[in-house]
């Protein structure tokens, strides 16, 4: 594993048993990887009343769901629903977004990345990552383009605060992260 301790015991675990219950209790409970491993909403948007001082007559809840490959948005509406349970409650998709399988990590692809990651950063390891969010990337998937994120950029378990009002990255990462972007794709046109 390319970590160790007892997170790293617990994702071989769960990558050989998906269904190992004490595996993914430990791995759900960290930030960083809780989203990776199932589908989840969060509320992102509240609106009701008209008046600080009146009840109001309705309320709105969007929420954000990243949709896991083999979920469908049909199926997290419903589970909502179940949840829920209030026939006064309305639950409607009101984006829906597709998702698009992983294209083939081949030598053609990955060498180039794991060459340059050598020689930037030696005995770093370059591993696949499934990202619980979405790209532009998924358009060009689905029309038949193999489509590939890469960041170079790297932080710690303290920055975990993606898209919130405290959203940072170190300045030494963001230069690294582009001169690794800039030269891996300098590689793939030659």
């Amino acid at each position: 594993p390319l970590l160790g301790g007892e997170t790293g015991k617990a994702m071989t675990a769960v990558a050989k048993n998906p269904d190992d219950q004490a595996a993914l209790k430990l791995l759900q409970a960290d930030p960083t990887y809780n989203p990776s491993l199932h589908t989840t909403c969060v509320a992102t948007q509240l609106d009701a009343g008209h008046a600080p001082n009146a009840l109001p007559q309705r309320a709105t809840a969007t929420l954000s769901c990243r949709v896991m490959q083999g979920t469908t948005p049909e199926q997290v509406k419903e589970t909502l629903e179940k949840a829920i349970a209030d026939e006064q409650v309305k639950v409607a998709i009101v984006r829906r977004r597709d998702g698009s399988t992983a294209p083939p990590l081949t030598d053609e692809i990955m060498g180039p990345i794991k060459a340059q990651a050598a020689k930037m950063w030696p005995g770093v390891p370059v591993a696949p990552l499934m990202i619980a969010g979405a790209t532009d990337g998924r358009f060009l998937m689905n029309a038949g383009i193999p489509t590939y994120g890469l960041s170079g950029m790297f932080s710690t378990g303290d920055e975990t605060n993606a898209h919130g009002l405290n959203e940072k990255i170190r300045v030494k990462s963001l230069y690294e992260g582009r001169d690794f972007l800039d030269a891996v794709v300098k590689a793939y046109i030659k």
